[in-house]
């Protein structure tokens, strides 16, 4: 029988087995030992049965004095070091495994949620900003303490697959998407009476597919210990119709358990109705909900900082210049350009009208059937400013509204696809909405009015198609400046009838439409195919308005079709207005009918005045109910009047009778929703965290793990050590590898002899992010580390060294530098008794004067500088062996001072951990920290003065 491997074998101990070092790490069992290579990857951890084979205790040898380097292999060895762990001893270690390298500004969320018990956060930080990545590091944190096992992501269903593969590629959490369409599959895996969240540990669940009666008792009865809720206010609202309420009753009972954590993620929390704001906060706590709408008083402190420990809402002001950190977004620059009406379209145009007047005046068929015609109507309206051929599929199309029960049933169902209002099925709102909302024959009078009227919408396709025109002019104009540009429109007709004409009027530039359609997973993969093209125009409905962030590849975004909802407009400009977005300038156009009167009722009542709101605050502000405003003002234009009035006759008496009094009643009440918005801004953007001590955890976090300037300069080094051609072009790196040993070509495992990349976040077409996890960086820190403890290693591929001599000016004693890696065993006890225990390791330079037997310690700072001292004069290598050899022998002498080192390291590290996560110590978790020792000296380096 194997002996239990806590007794011999301890987290962090070096073993050895198979001919090699390995060190332990926690996920081991008594039968099977879980260990990775001394200097390798997570890619390389294994099992190693201890039934079957021999494994026993192993020491780190100091290193030979004949392996000298110089003081560039010292470096190169330190850098290698540090930047390869993934389990780190710094309090937010979630910092070391994710694949990207979160802005200052976005670790303030996660400091945050470290005080709270349970993790109850609001995050609200305005489009662009990055929320995704904060609510995930949150995730990973929590995974990584143990605080939590499972993880649940809600979400629209056409944002699964992004949150998927953020999930998965950036933060190494392996998620299963659960849509209407993927359950079968997840539920042939799970046993008898094992619910799919049981099985499933990390899922991303669709809240529309999940929020249904025969499911969401299920979800909540096995609910995991976190939640992330995206899109949270849609979950907020209650007269939202039916999908609403089902909405705002699974997160309420979700929240119910008051040991759940809860992540609720939206950037327009407040909708502007004051009952849907007070549900969502009720949701982090019950009390919050009778905060008063007004915290910026002086007597409200109290209640301000109450919710401040929840809640983070910051604009791009806010974050672009945190902490000496400057996180680029780009400038929008904003242009409106305008078309007029053919003759023959603006006939057409007429006799549409008067047909949806004379519709929305017949009484017959009850209040359901008047419902369903006049969003048929109003529907209708849509499809004939759109195109020719969005219209002429509306008129062969029965009315959508046809298949509902009740008026209420054809409103809601009316809303969402005629007035873009943005609920978590965006997606379908590219269909037309169909005409025919009668249930006569197909030969009766009606049914050949709407054909015939089809018919003369097939007749206005392109010649007398002046929008068609001026969006082909526009687009052209983009791409001579420079712009790649999406060009957005409402209906799917519309977007290959647009792709069709731009393909034929530009020759040699590549045209993708991308619409509803297609099926999410296939959108972008046409994304990406058309991404690969250098001369490309990108035609889309408002399925891509979110879920996929076109920012890498396009810079400019048409509304050929206006949004009837600002927000919508600002979701589709916030694809490539974001972060990330390599340009400076951001170009969007509103193209518009100059005589067509419903678009310049939406231009004039809404989106000029969103885009004032946003221009003078920074942040899009929704306001409650406009599309009922919107609505009524059609009403208006359709119903006043006879059928057969021209509409131009009328439009004057039309603004001041009916447009004018609403407009100014509505912009009154959008104003002081911004002014709310602006008051609850500056309240929230860093109360609840500060500056400094968002600014002495990211200084801990590079001085342990490195920054992007320790990853650009290690990467560039050893690359060119290793025969590569490097040189840095436009801000980017740029690598030849032909000459490099074909070792290193197997462990990058390229399929190209180039690399490109930048180390930071603005990367261009074939250019990689080079952040410290990284394929390409994590595989050069391994091959340089495992290199450098191989002594049987080619010479030509051991580029860093574990000696080295160095005669300097820099010293004026001869000064010893030690290169030491720590380890620790980081155990976190809960209530309940369990444990969960994690291997911790550090690199540590220690520096000292003098001989072995009396060193004169330095400080850690000044052990850093040691490190960047360079040669003034050569050494020949026997005097270097001979100095190597004398600090060799005196090593045992070093041991208890470097023991008593790892000790206070030790007692440091949980101090720290102890004082970040107050919200661990409130649950009751109990950290310790045990230093393994002796530490590994893995790095002795002599520096000797001149003279």
């Amino acid at each position: 029988m194997a002996q239990p491997f806590r007794e011999a074998f301890p987290v962090g101990s070096l073993v050895r087995a198979r001919g090699r070092d390995w060190v332990v790490l926690p996920r081991s069992d008594p039968e099977v030992l879980v260990v990775r290579p001394l200097g390798g990857t997570e890619d390389e951890v294994t099992g190693i049965y201890l039934l079957l084979e021999h494994v026993e205790p192993a020491t780190f040898l100091p290193p030979d004095p004949s392996d000298l380097g110089d003081f560039l292999s010292a470096r190169l060895l330190h850098d290698a070091l540090r930047l390869g762990f993934r389990e780190t001893t710094t309090p937010l270690r979630c910092l070391a495994r994710i694949a990207v390298e979160p802005r200052p500004y976005q670790l303030v969320p996660l400091l945050m949620a470290l005080k709270l018990d349970p993790v109850r956060l609001l995050i609200a930080d305005d489009v662009g900003v990055g929320k995704t990545v904060e609510a995930a590091l949150v995730a990973r944190e929590l995974l990584d303490r143990g605080e939590v096992q499972r993880l649940a992501v809600l979400c629209p269903p056409h944002l699964a697959e992004q949150w998927r593969r953020e999930l998965k590629e950036k933060f190494h959490i392996a998620a299963e998407a659960v849509l209407a369409g993927t359950t079968t599959g997840l539920e042939r895996s799970l046993g008898l009476g094992e619910s799919l969240f049981e099985h499933y540990p990390f899922v991303v669940v669709s809240t529309d597919f999940i929020k249904s009666e025969r499911r969401w008792q299920e979800f909540v009865r096995t609910c995991p210990d976190l939640v992330i809720v995206d899109e949270a206010h849609e979950c907020a609202d209650q007269s939202g119709g039916r999908g609403a309420h089902l909405r705002y009753r699974l997160v309420a009972k979700i929240a119910e358990d008051p040991r759940r954590h809860l992540i609720l993620v939206t950037a327009t929390p407040h909708s502007g109705k004051q009952d849907a704001f007070r549900n969502l906060l009720s949701f982090l706590d019950r009390s919050l909900a009778t905060i008063p709408e007004d915290l910026s008083p002086e007597a409200r402190r109290a209640e301000r900082q109450r919710l401040a420990r929840h809640f983070v809402q910051r604009r791009r002001a806010d974050v672009e210049h945190y902490l000496t950190t400057e996180t680029p977004f780009p400038n929008r620059e904003a242009r409106e350009e305008t078309y007029t009406l053919s003759a023959e379209y603006k006939d057409f145009f007429q006799r549409v009208l008067r047909w949806c007047r004379e519709r929305v005046r017949d009484p017959s068929g009850g209040a359901h059937r008047q419902r369903v015609r006049w969003w048929a109507a109003l529907g209708l309206l849509r499809a004939v400013g759109s195109s020719p051929a969005a219209a002429a599929g509306t008129l062969r199309e029965r009315a959508q509204g046809s298949h509902t029960s009740t008026p209420e049933e054809a409103d809601e169902l009316g809303r969402r696809t005629v007035m873009d209002l943005t609920d978590e099925t965006a997606e379908a709102t590219d269909v037309t909405p169909g005409a025919d909302a009668e249930d006569e024959a197909p030969t009766s009078p009606e049914r050949r009015r709407l054909l015939e009227l089809a018919r003369a919408a097939d007749a206005l396709r392109r010649q007398a198609d002046r929008k068609l025109a001026k969006g082909i002019e526009l687009v052209r104009g983009l791409r001579e400046d420079g712009f790649y540009p999406v060009v957005f429109c409402k209906f799917i007709e519309t977007a290959e009838y647009v792709a069709a004409a731009l393909r034929e009027a530009l020759p040699g530039v590549e045209v993708e439409a991308v619409t509803g359609r297609l099926p999410h997973t296939d959108r972008e993969q046409r994304v990406t195919e058309l991404a690969t093209h250098p001369r490309r125009v990108l035609v889309a409905t408002d399925c891509l308005s979110e879920g996929i962030n076109l920012q890498d590849h396009f810079d400019a975004v048409l509304h050929y079709d206006l949004a009837w909802n600002p927000t919508r407009h600002e979701q589709r400009e916030g694809r490539v207005d974001r972060f990330g977005q390599r340009r400076r300038l951001v170009r969007t156009v509103m193209v518009y009918g100059a005589d067509n009167p419903v678009d310049g009722i939406v231009l004039d009542v809404l989106l000029r005045k969103h885009r004032e709101i946003r221009r003078s605050l920074g942040v899009s502000v929704p306001v409650p109910e406009s599309e009922s405003v919107l609505e009524a003002i059609l009403e208006g234009l359709l119903l006043r009047g006879r059928p057969d009035d021209v509409i131009e006759a009328k439009l004057q008496l039309f603004e001041t009778e009916v447009i004018a009094p609403k407009r100014t009643e509505f912009h009154r009440r959008w104003d002081r929703a911004a002014e709310r918005e602006r008051r609850s801004r500056s309240i929230f953007a860093q109360e609840g965290i500060k500056a400094d001590e968002v600014a002495a955890e990211l200084q801990a976090h590079r001085r342990t793990l490195g920054g992007p300037e320790d990853v650009a300069r290690f990467t560039q080094d050893a690359l060119h050590a290793l025969g590569a051609a490097v040189a840095i072009r436009d801000g980017a790196l740029e690598a030849e590898l032909r000459e490099t040993p074909q070792a290193l070509r197997d462990v990058l495992g390229l399929d190209r002899d180039t690399i490109r990349g930048r180390f930071d976040l603005r990367v261009g077409d074939g250019e990689f992010h080079l952040s410290r996890t990284h394929p390409v960086v994590e595989g050069l820190t391994s091959f340089v580390l495992d290199t450098a403890l191989d002594p049987h290693a080619p010479e030509e591929v051991r580029v860093a060294r574990r000696a080295g001599v160095v005669r300097t000016r820099g010293v004026e004693r001869r000064t010893t530098l030690l290169l030491v890696r720590l380890r620790f065993d980081l155990m976190t006890r809960r209530p309940d008794g369990t444990e969960h225990r994690q291997l911790a390791e550090e690199a540590s330079l220690v520096a000292f004067e003098g001989p072995s037997d009396d060193p004169s310690w330095l400080s850690d700072e000044d052990a850093e500088r040691v490190l960047a001292i360079t040669p003034d004069a050569n050494i020949t290598p026997e005097q270097a062996r001979y100095h190597l050899s004398r600090v060799l022998e005196g090593m045992s002498a070093l041991q208890p001072a470097l023991d008593k080192r790892a000790r206070r390291r030790a007692e440091a590290i949980r101090e720290v951990h102890q004082r970040l996560a107050a919200g661990a110590r409130l649950r009751g978790l109990r950290i310790t920290v045990e230093p393994k020792l002796p530490p590994d000296v893995l790095g002795v380096y002599v520096y000797l003065p001149v003279s």
